[in-house]
């Protein structure tokens, strides 16, 4: 198990209320769930991991903070509760400077989207360890200090409706990254799983020249292919396809078309790898694995180069396969003739702790440069991030 960082205070969420206890659904471990998995290092490699972590920022591009109930029955009593909890012990064992971390389980509600955004900030705000963000100068603010920026997002705008001013009130409230779409379309675009995409809509256009306006980057990871183009070419900044993978590697509607991953990076771009079970899989990895989610890293960065490439693992603390299942009409169809093994978990990507370190780990273990590690595991978020902060 890795060290805790001096910082954290043994916080867990809501200790500042006197009922903070009372929560009654158990909770998942944030360490141990399953069996561990790390890439193995010789001892002059471990030096060198050390060296690379604390010298560079380690930025995820996407993922879940939150910790899910042990038992995946109680997910939505659980969100029902209005007191969604943080993995901040495992978070201090990660390596991580900042996330872009994701908020609600569906999003489709706009006072269940504030309510959320308010209750997890003030929690964190209260944690010691979880800074909210709004900068980069943030991110190295937060290193220094040993602490973690994080910086709210939402993977759809359906929230929003047709009401464009609710976007002004989201950044102001401190969402700094946000999609169009989730699976299923909405009135601004189509969504990955449906049939028929049918593109950026009029109201759509509106919505990403108010994100451009604002500064707010675009989220294009569950957009419909025809949607994603269409954006690309609407958008006056670069977007994001924070987690998905290539559709080269493994043909599902939720990995991305080669000319997709170039447009995006041909307008400034970033493409972030996928890490949730039973996405970033491959024909010589199909039980899903570090080593499938890293042939997706390799593809893309062949394809549009290593200066725009980077992860958005999208994990979060607990049964991330027990979530999808209660969840099932949310993500849609993504059918496909590939064949795979269903796997409890993804070995070595079970969670943000785990994935954040066995990331620079597996680069190390393939011969990647320093250079090159600092790019992927942060760098090039960075400079993607200094387009808008």
């Amino acid at each position: 198990m890795m060290a805790l960082r001096s910082k954290y205070s043994k916080y867990k969420s809501y200790d500042y209320l006197a009922d903070a206890r009372c929560q009654k659904i158990r909770l998942s471990k944030q360490a141990d769930r399953v069996e561990p998995y790390l890439v193995s290092l010789t001892s002059a490699q471990e030096e060198r991991l050390k060296g690379i972590v604390d010298g560079n920022p380690v930025i995820s591009l996407h993922d879940h903070l939150r910790i899910l109930p042990e038992d995946p029955n109680n997910i939505h009593d659980y969100y029902a509760s209005g007191r969604v909890s943080t993995g901040y012990e495992g978070l201090a064992r990660s390596p991580l400077d900042a996330v872009i971390g994701n908020l609600v389980l569906k999003g489709t509600s706009w006072e269940e989207t504030v309510s959320e955004l308010g209750m997890r900030k003030c929690d964190a705000y209260h944690s010691g360890i979880l800074i909210p963000a709004a900068s980069v100068e943030d991110i190295f603010s937060a290193k220094k200090a040993g602490l973690t920026a994080w910086f709210p997002m939402l993977e759809h705008a359906s929230c929003v409706g047709d009401e464009l001013d609710k976007i002004d009130v989201l950044y102001g409230l401190g969402v700094r990254m946000m999609g169009l779409v989730f699976s299923e379309s909405n009135s601004l675009g189509g969504g990955l799983s449906e049939r028929r995409d049918g593109g950026l809509t009029f109201l759509g256009k509106k919505a990403v020249q108010r994100m451009n306006a604002i500064g707010m980057p675009i989220d294009l990871s569950h957009a419909g292919d025809l949607t994603t183009m269409d954006v690309i070419k609407e958008s006056r900044q670069p977007v994001v396809i924070g987690h998905a993978g290539a559709r080269s590697v493994w043909g599902t509607k939720r990995m991305k078309p080669d000319d997709v991953i170039k447009a995006c990076v041909a307008k400034g771009g970033l493409f972030g790898i996928e890490a949730a079970p039973h996405t970033t899989m491959s024909h010589s990895h199909p039980e899903h694995d570090i080593e499938a989610v890293m042939e997706h890293f390799e593809y893309v960065k062949e394809l549009v180069g290593i200066d725009n490439v980077t992860f958005g693992p999208d994990t979060m603390y607990g049964d991330h396969v027990g979530l999808h299942a209660q969840n099932a009409d949310a993500y849609g169809d993504d059918s496909a003739d590939e064949k795979f093994v269903m796997s409890k978990y993804v070995k070595g990507c079970e969670n943000p702790t785990e994935v954040w370190w066995n990331i620079p780990r597996w680069l190390i273990s393939h011969d990647y440069s320093d250079e090159e590690i600092a790019k992927v595991i942060g760098g090039n978020t960075i400079r993607f991030l200094k387009n808008f902060m």
